[in-house]
């Protein structure tokens, strides 16, 4: 890659960050990378000659930068980034940095509010079952510049791109582009749900081929019917379809991974089945959308559903107003409860404050009868009680495989 910089600082340490400096300095360019935290984990970057500058925001970091590559969890407003962008220095995601790296292999990207990660996963599996190498990079899987170094040449790249690692791009082309949908997410960090449209949409530009959600539905006919529960999976499996064959995938491997593929841990993930109540585990559901999507795969089955957790700009009116008659309960945890129960209380809809996950399985368990389900959908973020929404899941999983 001939445009590389000489001195390049990358902006947020954590995974895609340490991955950035890495490949940066794989090429040759020196690496400042700064964080705002001063107990950020060098990881693999210690010993490696990049420098690292932790618990500042400070723009001195700036002084012979040529190029800023910023990590997604850092907002594009950040001091850092603005003082970049003011002293006309480059600023890209890590993501622009990844695809500038690629030696010519293929990109398939897919984004939306929610699916992402399902869609990506069964790609990778009707590629794995036509016999054709691909690789799955991105938003939850191998940062795009770490994929960069290994990817085998002609490999085609499936990667799953966030509203954060959009919003810095400039010469991104997909040769296949699949937005799955766009309901409003993010909002304490994009501020306005159009700015989050304008974010997800840039995975269209320059793309070779676009795929929308007007190509594709969940009463599309496929070559097999998908193994995961739920309408919204349908609808991500014709989406993969599409996808799939627009990269000259036959119809018998997109059928085989129909077939085969189970699903992605925390998204309608069964945990167990104990006296006849079967316990999913659908903590990825981070928005009201997500949350009415889960309740709506179990139509006719007696749900108790566990909702709460951090607040992200969302109104829970949609979410009270659309609570089907198969919702026998509903349980909430988190700070959010508040915002939940005035929602419920002007819709009529009754409900029981039970603050932690803990509490609100315990009481789930004693409403619920054979042939219920306990959901947990919480339909909000999980940064209250939880590092992430993998914690939130990874707890409800080992809460209710404890029970006698």
């Amino acid at each position: 890659m001939s445009d590389l910089p000489r001195r390049a600082l990358v902006l947020g340490l954590a995974v895609t960050g340490e991955a950035a400096a890495l490949a940066l300095a794989a090429r040759g360019v020196e690496v400042v990378v700064t964080d705002r935290s001063a107990e950020a984990d060098p990881g693999r970057l210690a010993g490696t000659g990049v420098e690292l500058r932790l618990g500042t925001e400070d723009a001195a970091v700036l002084e012979g930068v040529d190029l800023v590559v910023k990590s997604p969890g850092v907002p594009a407003g950040s001091p850092v980034a603005a003082a970049a962008r003011e002293r006309g220095i480059p600023v890209w995601s890590e993501i622009e940095l990844g695809f500038r790296l690629l030696q010519g292999n293929p990109m398939l990207g897919v984004t939306g509010t929610k699916g992402k990660t399902t869609t990506v996963r069964l790609l990778g599996a009707m590629f794995a079952a036509a016999g054709v190498d691909a690789v799955l990079a991105g938003n939850e899987h191998v940062p795009l510049s770490e994929v960069a170094l290994t990817v085998g040449p002609g490999a085609w790249v499936v990667c799953e791109l966030s509203s954060f690692q959009l919003e810095d791009v400039e010469t991104l082309a997909c040769d296949i582009a699949l937005l799955l949908n766009i309901e409003p997410d993010h909002l304490d960090r994009h501020g306005t749900f159009e700015a989050y449209r304008a974010a997800k949409l840039r995975i269209f530009e320059r793309a070779k081929t676009k795929i929308g959600p007007d190509d594709f539905s969940a009463d599309d006919p496929l070559p097999a019917e998908p193994r995961m529960p739920g309408t919204h999976n349908r609808a991500n499996a014709a989406a993969a379809t599409v996808a799939a064959r627009a990269a000259g995938l036959p119809d018998d491997a997109i059928a085989e991974a129909l077939r085969s593929f189970t699903g992605v841990p925390h998204r309608l993930e069964l945990v167990r089945e104990l006296r006849g109540v079967r316990y999913v585990n659908d903590s990825k559901a981070t928005t009201v959308g997500a949350a009415l999507r889960a309740i709506a795969a179990y139509e006719d089955i007696p749900l108790h559903v566990i909702l709460g957790g951090s607040q992200k700009g969302q109104d829970f009116a949609p979410l009270a107003q659309a609570i089907p008659d198969w919702v026998h309960g509903i349980h909430l945890i988190g700070e959010v409860s508040d915002d939940l129960a005035r929602a419920f209380e002007a819709a009529g809809v009754p409900y029981v404050r039970d603050g932690d996950l803990t509490t609100a399985i315990s009481h789930a368990t004693e409403e619920a009868q054979p042939g219920d389900v306990v959901l947990l959908s919480p339909a909000t973020a999980s940064f209250d009680q939880f590092r992430n929404f993998e914690e939130r899941g990874d707890t409800f999983r080992r809460i209710v495989e404890e029970l006698a």
